[in-house]
C-alpha cells in the first residue's frame, strides 16, 4: 500500500440549510504544486551534496598536504645533511695537499723525476681518499700532474685557465665549482687551492680535487630529486630529463659566462616547463612540470646547501593527496545521499502510519506486518553481523600469520643471499693465494740464489696480487651500494698477460698457443668490461682448462680472438676429455661441480657467465668434436671433427 496512491481528504460533515449533514470533499493541491515542490527539494539537496563534497576535498586535501610537507621536509633535510657532510668531508684535502713538499717541487721545478714522484703520490692520494680524481695545475693553468696520469684520458697536459675553479684560486680563494669534465666528460664537484712557493705569498699553482656526485641521484629514489647551482641550473636529478635546464631563464650574461666556462659541456641550458600553481606558507610551492593539459604536480620542498651556493628540491608528487582528496568527497557524498535515503525512508514511514491511522480495519493488519517484516530484518542483520565479526577476526588472524611468514622469508632469503655471496668471494679468492704461495716460495729460493731482479719481479706479481685479492673483497661493499657502471672499458691484451703471469706456476708443462694478436702489447683490444671482472671470467675459464689437460700426455690450450664490428670473441680451447653430455646443461648452475670435494664450490662459470651478461656479453660453452662439425675444420673431414678432443668456451663481449 503506497502513500502515492492515497489522497487526503477532508470528509467533516457540514450543515445544510435545513439542519442536514451532508460529507464535503475537499479537492487535492493542482498536481504543478507538487512537481515544483519537489524540484525545490531536489535542487535544494543538490546543493547540500556539492557544497559537502567540496568542503570535504577541501579538508582532506589539506591535512594530505600538510602530511606531505612534513615529510617530505624530513627528506630534504636528511638529504642535504647527507650531501653537506660529503662536501666538508673533502673541504680540506686540496689544502693538505698544497702544503706538501711533493707538490712544491713539482711546481717550482717540474723534471721527469719530480713529476713521477707527485704523479705516484697523487695516485695513491687518490685511492686514500676515495676522491674521483685529483691533479695539480701550474700558474700557467697546465695540469702537470694527476691521480689518473695511467689513464687514456689523463688530465696532464691540459689547460684549465678558463675554468672558474682555477681563476679562484689563483686569485688566493678557495674555489668551488661543479660542471662536465672537458676531458673525461663526466661531471664532478671540484675544490681548489692555491699552492705557495715556501715561505712566500707567491702562487706557483693550484691543488684540485675532483668529486663524483652522481651518486646523490639513486640515493633515494621514491620521489624527484633536484640539485641546482647558484644561476638555477639542475646538475643532479634522478629524473635523467630533467638534467641541464633552469627552473628560471637565465640572462644572457650568465648564459654566456656560463659557456665560457664550459660548465656544461657547451650544452643549451633550455628552462625547465615548471609552473607555480600555488605557493605555501615556508618555502613550498605546488608546481607542474611539463607540457599538455594536465602535466603531473608536484609539491616542491627547497633547502639551501650553504656554501657552495646550491639548492636541493624534492618534487612529492600530489597524486596520493588528490586520490585521497577524492576518495574523501565519494565517501562523503555516498554518506549524504544515504542518509537523504533514510530521510526520505522515514518521511514516506510517516505517512504510511498516518495512513493507517485513518484506515483502521487495515491498521491492526499492517501493523503485525511491519513489525514482522522489522523482526526478519533485524534477526538477518544480527547473523549477517555475527558473520561478519567471525570473518574479520579471521582475516585479522590470517594477516598476521601472513606477515610473520614474510618476515621469516625475508630473513631466509637475506642469509641465502649473504652465503652465496661469501661462497663467491671464497672461491675468487682461492686462484690469487695458491699464487700468492707459488710466488713467496719462488722468491724465498730467488733470495737464497741471489737473483735479487728475478725476486723483486716475484715481490711486484705479490703486492699485484695483493691489490686485487683488495679489490675482490672491496665486491662486498657493492651489496648495499649501487649498480656497477656498465660502460667501463678493458684492454683484453693487458687483462690476460695480468692472468698469465698469475697461473704461470701452474702452466709449466702445458703447452699455450696464444694468438697473435693477444701477444702484441701495442695493439690493444678493448671490451666493454671492467679489468678486475674480465680477470675473473679468464682465471676461471683458463684454470678450468688447466684442470681438464691434468691428465693428458701431452698438454695444450689454445687462447684465439676474433674481432668483429660491433663484438670480440675469445675463444679458451684445450685437448682435455671434453665436458659430458650429461653435465653440459648444468654447467652454469651456481654450486654445480664435477670436481672432488674440497677442490671447487661450483661458482666460477656461474660468476662468469653472471659478469658476461651484466655488460651485455654472453658465455657458451661446447666440446671441441661438436665445434667442428658445427663450423667444419679447416681443410679437414668430418672423421677429423669426430676424432677431435676438448673443450672450448666462447667469451664474447661488446667491444669498445
Amino acid at each position: 500500500m503506497k502513500a502515492a496512491k492515497h489522497q487526503i481528504t477532508d470528509a467533516s460533515p457540514r450543515p445544510f440549510s435545513d439542519g442536514s449533514y451532508a460529507t464535503i470533499a475537499q479537492s487535492p493541491l493542482p498536481e504543478t504544486a507538487h512537481v515544483t515542490r519537489r524540484l525545490l527539494v531536489f535542487l535544494a539537496l543538490a546543493a547540500a551534496l556539492v557544497a559537502a563534497c567540496a568542503l570535504t576535498w577541501n579538508i582532506a586535501w589539506q591535512r594530505g598536504i600538510d602530511d606531505l610537507r612534513r615529510n617530505a621536509a624530513a627528506r630534504v633535510d636528511r638529504t642535504t645533511g647527507t650531501l653537506k657532510s660529503t662536501l666538508d668531508r673533502y673541504e680540506y684535502l686540496p689544502y693538505l695537499l698544497s702544503r706538501h713538499p711533493i707538490v712544491q717541487d713539482v711546481l717550482t721545478d717540474p723534471t721527469p723525476r719530480n713529476t713521477e714522484r707527485a704523479n705516484r703520490y697523487l695516485d695513491d692520494l687518490n685511492g686514500r681518499a676515495r676522491a674521483t680524481v685529483t691533479y695539480i695545475i701550474r700558474a700557467n693553468g697546465v695540469c702537470v700532474a694527476a691521480s689518473n696520469w695511467l689513464q687514456p684520458d689523463s688530465f696532464v697536459g691540459s689547460e684549465y685557465q678558463f675554468r672558474p675553479y682555477f681563476i679562484d684560486a689563483t686569485q688566493g680563494h678557495t674555489g668551488r665549482f661543479f660542471g662536465l669534465g672537458t676531458v673525461s666528460r663526466e661531471p664532478g664537484y671540484y675544490i681548489s687551492q692555491p699552492v705557495y712557493r715556501e715561505g712566500t705569498r707567491a702562487i706557483v699553482g693550484v691543488a684540485v680535487v675532483k668529486l663524483n656526485l652522481e651518486w646523490l641521484q639513486g640515493a633515494d629514489a621514491v620521489e624527484p630529486l633536484i640539485v641546482t647551482d647558484d644561476h638555477g641550473v639542475i646538475f643532479l636529478s634522478s629524473v635523467p630529463a630533467w638534467k641541464y635546464h633552469a627552473v628560471r631563464p637565465l640572462p644572457k650574461n650568465i648564459e654566456a659566462s656560463v659557456f665560457a666556462a664550459r660548465q656544461y659541456a657547451q650544452k643549451t641550458i633550455e628552462p625547465l616547463p615548471m609552473t607555480i600553481v600555488k605557493t605555501l606558507e615556508g618555502d613550498a610551492q605546488i608546481v607542474r612540470i611539463g607540457g599538455g593539459r594536465n602535466p603531473p604536480s608536484f609539491l616542491a620542498t627547497r633547502r639551501s646547501i650553504g656554501e657552495p651556493d646550491w639548492q636541493l628540491i624534492t618534487m612529492a608528487p600530489l597524486d596520493p593527496v588528490e586520490s585521497a582528496a577524492r576518495t574523501a568527497a565519494i565517501v562523503t557524498g555516498l554518506v549524504f545521499v544515504s542518509l537523504c535515503l533514510l530521510a526520505f525512508y522515514w518521511r514516506m514511514r510517516r505517512v504510511r502510519v498516518r495512513d493507517m491511522i485513518r484506515s483502521r480495519e487495515l491498521l491492526q493488519t499492517a501493523y503485525a506486518e511491519l513489525n514482522q517484516r522489522v523482526a526478519e530484518r533485524t534477526a538477518d542483520l544480527s547473523e549477517a553481523n555475527a558473520q561478519l565479526t567471525k570473518e574479520v577476526s579471521e582475516r585479522t588472524r590470517a594477516e598476521q600469520d601472513l606477515r610473520a611468514a614474510h618476515d621469516e622469508l625475508i630473513q631466509a632469503s637475506k642469509l641465502a643471499a649473504l652465503g652465496q655471496m661469501a661462497a663467491g668471494i671464497t672461491h675468487e679468492l682461492n686462484q690469487p693465494l695458491a699464487a700468492l704461495r707459488s710466488f713467496s716460495d719462488n722468491t724465498r729460493v730467488l733470495i737464497e740464489r741471489g737473483d735479487q731482479a728475478a725476486a723483486r719481479e716475484n715481490l711486484e706479481a705479490i703486492a699485484s696480487l695483493t691489490e686485487r685479492m683488495g679489490k675482490i673483497t672491496n665486491q662486498l661493499k657493492l651489496f648495499v651500494s649501487k649498480a656497477r657502471p656498465r660502460n667501463a672499458r678493458t684492454d683484453v691484451t693487458r687483462a690476460l698477460r695480468n692472468v698469465l703471469a698469475m697461473l704461470r706456476p701452474r702452466m709449466q708443462n702445458v703447452a699455450l698457443d696464444v694468438a697473435p694478436e693477444l701477444a702484441d702489447e701495442n695493439a690493444p683490444v678493448f671490451v666493454r668490461c671492467e679489468d678486475l671482472r674480465l680477470e675473473q671470467i679468464l682465471i676461471n675459464l683458463i684454470g678450468n682448462a688447466l684442470d681438464a689437460v691434468g691428465a693428458c700426455d701431452s698438454p695444450r690450450i689454445s687462447i684465439l680472438i676474433e674481432r668483429r664490428e660491433e663484438a670480440v670473441e675469445l675463444v679458451v680451447r684445450d685437448n682435455g676429455p671434453g665436458i659430458p653430455a650429461d653435465v653440459l646443461p648444468r654447467l652454469f648452475e651456481p654450486f654445480f661441480t664435477t670436481k672432488e670435494m674440497g677442490h671447487g664450490l661450483g661458482l666460477g662459470l656461474a660468476i662468469s657467465s653472471a659478469i658476461a651478461r651484466d655488460y651485455g656479453g654472453t658465455l657458451v660453452a661446447r666440446n671441441r668434436a661438436v665445434a667442428l662439425a658445427v663450423d667444419g675444420p679447416e681443410g679437414g673431414t668430418q672423421a677429423d671433427a669426430d676424432r677431435a678432443q676438448g673443450a672450448e668456451f666462447m667469451l664474447t663481449l661488446r667491444r669498445a
